[in-house]
Formats: structure tokens, sequence, C-alpha cells
């Protein structure tokens, strides 16, 4: 904890992407938000929401209440009485501190955690590092930057190991395609 201000309006501190403010909903400031979290309602748990809003700056957003709407959250923040306020926000990045996350279970990773991992083939092959993930419909995907960009289903039969001390992720993929 910081003795920083924490209220709305005051800056928002780096951490975590855990969804993304995808617009408005209703005229009461109502936002709709893509939850990156299982289950997509968690995102509510967290208390502030460190955001970077166009044009206005950083600031920390408190969720007053929220629920599952279809695919999205639904969520009324406190300081966002009306559409254009919640208009405003469209497109910004939801993060939190990373130390107010849970740890992460056996054999699993944020993967905030990942990018920037070496990627290297079962045979000790560099394909690059980790540079970002694409979610798709079938499954997640791992963007890999090296002599070429790669994209590389993460899915468990190609991830094969994640050594977070070594820097390393290893995949069963041919360095050729």
């Amino acid at each position: 904890m910081t003795d920083e201000p924490s209220g709305p309006g005051a800056p928002a501190a780096p951490g975590v992407a855990l969804g993304r403010i995808a617009g408005p909903f209703g005229v009461k400031g109502w936002v709709k938000v893509k939850s990156y979290t299982e289950p997509e309602e968690g995102i509510l748990r967290y208390r502030q929401w460190h955001v970077d809003v166009p044009r206005a700056g950083p600031r920390i957003l408190r969720p007053l209440e929220g629920r599952r709407h279809g695919r999205l959250v639904v969520a009324r923040l406190e300081g966002v009485d009306d559409r254009d306020a919640a208009a405003a926000l469209c497109h910004c990045e939801v993060h939190v501190p990373r130390g107010e996350l849970p740890p992460a279970g056996a054999g699993q990773y944020y993967w905030a955690d990942l990018v920037g991992l070496e990627v290297v083939t079962t045979e000790g092959e560099s394909l690059g590092r980790l540079d970002h993930f694409v979610e798709t419909p079938g499954n997640p995907v791992m963007v890999v930057t090296g002599d070429r960009e790669r994209w590389l289903p993460l899915v468990p039969r190609h991830l094969k190991s994640v050594d977070l001390d070594a820097g390393r992720i290893v995949v069963d993929w041919d360095a050729d395609f």
C-alpha cells in the first residue's frame, strides 16, 4: 500500500490488465466491460480499477455494483453518473496492482507474468519472446516475436512447460512453421 490518494480522479497505478471498458450501458453512467477474469464477473471483486482515460489522464474508479450481462460485465462506477462520462471511458484498460491478485494455482500463470519470456521448442531452438496474447473464439494465442512473428495456440498440446525463474516457455512447435 502507498500513501497516495485513491479517490475518483486520483492517479492510477500500473498493474495487471483485468479487462477493457467497451462502452456505455444505458443512460445512467453504467459501463460495459470485457473482463479477462474467470469467471468474467470476478473483475467486480476488485474495489479499485486503475484506468488511463484519454485526454484526462490516470484515474482510480471504484465499482459500486455490477453483474454479468451476456459475454460482458456491466458496472456502475463511483463518479460516473451519466452516459457521456461512461463514454469517455470507452476502450480504457482496467488494471489492478499485481499485489492484489490472488496467487496463481499450481500449473497456472497470469498472462502478465509470461509476457517477455523466451519461447523455445522442445529441441531447444529459440523462437523469440512472448510479446502478447490474442483471444480468439477457439483458444488464446501467444504472439511470439523473434526472427519473425509467430502465432502459437495456447493449448496443452503445444505448451509443454513454463519456468518463470529461468524466464522460459517450452513449446512443441516446428520452428519452420
